[in-house]
């Protein structure tokens, strides 16, 4: 039976509605979203009579069209569909469906040869292939690339229309980097897509530069009818991807010139099919090839890259060179820092006996990198000298964004396999021992905390009052109770301070005489943590640090936990609860 366009409209738009399942229908309702399906597609402003959608859904029950839609009414007046899954876009296609695909198909072949028209080939190829399996239930010889799974991919008619209609959207949007989302009016110009994922290009305001939105963050889409559409008058569209890989294009920016290296054995895989139109071949030896591209640097040139690992060497630019360099190194360094339970294990037996562990790679190199760099500009924005700060006390309150970092995967299962996952973070400070900053500590216990108000209590001693806290030494209950933590921001070594522990000594509260005691029985040792390395002590262990006679840095980020509250009323001055995810359960 023919279906003309209108009714095909009609179809479509009860349909959608069905789907709905957050909202209830009633026939007044289908009928008015008809209407404004017909005046939006079609122009036509009568409307659509109570009749027509009333024969529209006994169409869609029947099998006239081969839908067989199971529409059924509810409390006498609310239309849905009894199965939640269905839709008339996922039925088989019809005999004469196929029929007049085959039709289309025979037409488009006859095209295939024309220069204008070579995109055709792989497009009648899958058709056909389509058709075929449909008219004989046979498995398909065409395997397609896709991904069912791909969010966005329902906005794509939606922005196609407002493209060839030149209208203007309304969106909400939320970027993989953004908190929230955003919702702003859109003027869309051209459709992208790339490695299976859709964007869309276009304008917010006249000035504003294009904008390049994934489909699958968009989170809202409408048409803004009242907003009149920014034509595209400065942007060659044809020509925006030509000098780059993929979808991110930096305005004004000129190519520059790659240079790779391939090995013999994967050479044939870039020469037959070229990462980029603008590759050419600029020398062929036994080893390999060099290869020339002339595009800008982004990250899906960094991704093509790296996904070729040991196979692919970049020789220029040098800027390229060390960012995919550096990023391999990341790659390995993230093998080598993962942990085991077993030597988790382990180093919590060594902590309970000796006192003290260190444990290696606790933070990848880039992890480390990060630290750094994010203490340092906190730093310089005090507007100090980075060389010239001994310590940096509330460390995790003056840079908050740290905690990401501070407390990656490694650290939590070492907090949990040592503490339980009961414990609580109370210090955290920031050392630095650099070569104006020649401190050194002699033999102690770390006995004091940071309490927030002094408490009349004869449970605590030696009061004192610094950088807004009091300092205070609490009961040994609480100390046995507590772990030290120093993230190892740089090599440490016996020439650049390295800390002296004496093993054994955290089990009691220990008073001058007998740390000098515990000392002249010259059972120290050095600790020696490489970079990225944690060690881990009680703070009762017996310690002591000497003069940085190598002159090299030796950064540290010292942390304490403790796993119980504080007698007779008192407060710890600072107190964050850390939280295990549950994919380290």
């Amino acid at each position: 039976m023919p279906v003309n366009r209108n009714a095909l409209i009609r179809y479509r738009t009860i349909d959608t509605c069905l789907r709905n399942r957050f909202r209830k229908w009633t026939l007044d309702d289908l009928i008015e979203a008809c209407s404004d399906a017909l005046y939006e597609y079609e122009g036509i402003d009568k409307g659509v009579s109570r009749r027509t959608v009333q024969m529209d859904i006994q169409m869609m029950r029947s099998d006239k069209l081969g839908y067989n839609a199971p529409i059924e009414v509810s409390e006498k007046k609310y239309y849905t569909y009894a199965d939640p899954e269905y839709s008339i876009t996922n039925n088989p296609l019809t005999d004469q469906d196929l029929d007049r695909l085959t039709e289309v198909v025979d037409i488009l072949r006859q095209f295939k040869g024309f220069a204008h028209f070579r995109e055709l080939t792989g497009m009648v190829q899958r058709l056909e292939d389509r058709i075929h399996t449909a008219k004989t239930s046979l498995p398909s010889v065409i395997d397609l690339e896709k991904n069912e799974n791909l969010k966005g991919l329902e906005h794509l008619d939606t922005l196609y229309q407002a493209i060839l209609k030149k209208q203007v959207m309304y969106l909400t949007y939320q970027s993989f980097k953004a908190r929230e989302p955003q919702s702003f009016h859109f003027h869309p110009y051209l459709l992208k897509e790339y490695r299976n994922r859709w964007f869309v290009l276009g304008k917010r305001k006249q000035k504003s530069p294009i904008l390049t939105l994934a489909l699958d963050r968009i989170e809202g889409l409408e048409v803004a009818p009242d907003k009149p559409y920014l034509e595209n008058g400065d942007t060659d569209l044809s020509h925006y991807y030509r000098n780059v890989l993929g979808v991110t294009v930096q305005e004004g920016r000129s190519p520059e010139e790659v240079l790779l290296f391939i090995d013999k054995e994967n050479a044939p895989y870039v020469l037959t099919k070229p990462i980029h139109h603008s590759q050419e071949l600029v020398e062929s030896g036994p080893d390999g090839v060099i290869i020339r591209l002339l595009v800008q640097h982004n990250f899906e040139l960094e991704r093509e890259i790296l996904g070729f690992g040991d196979y692919m060497k970049v020789l220029q630019p040098e800027r390229l060179r060390r960012r995919i360099q550096q990023k391999l190194q990341d790659a390995t360094a993230q093998y080598e820092s993962e942990m085991s339970l077993k030597e988790l294990g382990m180093s919590n037996k060594r902590i309970n006996r000796l006192g003290y562990t260190v444990l290696d790679s606790v933070y990848s190199q880039k992890e480390v990198r990060r630290m750094r760099s994010m203490i340092g500009r906190a730093i310089e924005a005090m507007g100090k000298n980075l060389d010239e700060v001994h310590a940096l006390r509330n460390l995790l309150q003056e840079i908050p964004k740290l905690k990401e970092v501070v407390f990656n995967t490694n650290l939590i299962k070492v907090l949990h396999e040592v503490m339980g996952g009961r414990c609580f973070l109370v210090k955290a400070t920031y050392f630095n021992k650099a070569e104006n900053n020649d401190w050194y500590v002699t033999w102690h216990q770390d006995v004091p905390i940071a309490v927030k108000e002094k408490v009349a209590s004869d449970q605590f001693y030696g009061w004192t009052k610094k950088s807004g806290f009091h300092s205070v030494c609490p009961p040994p209950e609480v100390l046995k109770n507590m772990l030290a933590l120093r993230i190892h921001l740089d090599d440490t070594k016996k020439a650049n301070g390295a800390l002296r522990v004496i093993p054994k000594s955290h089990y009691h509260v220990l008073n001058d005489d007998e740390i000098a005691q515990l000392r002249n029985l010259d059972d120290a040792i050095w600790i020696e943590v490489a970079k990225g390395g944690v060690h881990i002590m009680r703070p009762l262990v017996v310690h002591a640090s000497k003069k940085n006679a190598e002159k090299s840095p030796r950064r540290v980020i010292h942390l304490e936990f403790a796993t119980c509250e504080l007698p007779d009323g008192a407060e710890w001055a600072y107190r964050h609860q850390w939280h295990m995810p549950e994919s380290s359960r």
